[in-house]
């Protein structure tokens, strides 16, 4: 069965550690954040896996191809560079969103996240044979979003991006795949077992509710890198009217 690999990062304790011996600069926390998610991005990516961020504090990377010992190394990393130590769990499974359920409740096991016991844990029932990685990954663009930043207040635009992020997210969960922002007008969208009239219908609802249309380059590869470079070089394609199609397949 082919499958997709994520790996969620938690960083350990980090609620009550952002307000001991006393509340820190805000400053201070969104520049740890930041930093870490870089740190974070540029490990896994050296390995061929892709993250992207959640709820800063926590994080989904991609990691069909990255062993569990590559996964230690990268928790010394962390431990090393940083005053905050990350806990992470290892799920997969034929769809996006049943691998970061599986990942989530391995971690949820393993102790709390505000539990000052638990430190670099590493969870999961284990990494995904070669013969079984499979990724699928929608590199997703709004249409005309270049009039929208020229012509409308910065906010505005900012905010219908949002609702686009959690129109796109509502349609794509109730198919077992995700989304995630990352920045200007763009999405991935991890989507094993999404073909084309699927993510038509993903792009129709956001239409309808919106008002804003969608196109995709959807990579498909072994490992993460090679699914979103395909997935963009598709995008371009689009892009460049290279093509008549609005979700172009690539692999």
């Amino acid at each position: 069965m082919k499958k997709i690999q994520l790996t969620l990062v938690q960083i350990d304790n980090y609620g009550p550690w952002t307000v001991t011996p006393e509340p820190r600069r805000e400053a201070e926390l969104q520049t740890l954040q930041a930093e870490l998610f870089a740190e974070l991005e540029r490990q896994f990516a050296s390995r061929k896996g892709l993250a992207f961020q959640t709820r800063f504090d926590n994080m989904l990377v991609i990691t069909n191809g990255v062993s569990l010992d590559e996964h230690r190394a990268i928790q010394e990393v962390v431990s090393e560079k940083f005053p905050v130590t990350v806990s992470m769990s290892v799920g997969t499974a034929s769809t996006p969103y049943e691998a970061q359920v599986q990942a989530t409740l391995a971690l949820q096991h393993a102790g709390s996240s505000r539990s000052p016991d638990r430190k670099s844990v590493l969870a999961g029932a284990g990494v995904s044979p070669p013969d079984e990685d499979w990724v699928q990954l929608a590199h997703i663009d709004v249409n005309h979003s270049t009039l929208l930043t020229d012509s409308e207040p910065s906010y505005d635009t900012h905010l219908l991006i949002q609702r686009t992020h959690l129109s796109l997210a509502s349609a794509l969960m109730q198919r077992n795949a995700l989304v995630f922002y990352t920045g200007g007008d763009n999405f991935m969208a991890p989507s094993n077992g999404l073909d084309v009239d699927g993510l038509a219908a993903v792009f129709s609802e956001v239409k309808r509710e919106l008002g804003i249309g969608l196109k995709a380059g959807v990579g498909v590869a072994r490992t993460a890198e090679k699914a979103a470079r395909l997935a963009t070089h598709g995008l371009h394609e689009i892009r460049n009217d290279k093509t008549a199609a609005r979700i172009l397949f690539k692999n």
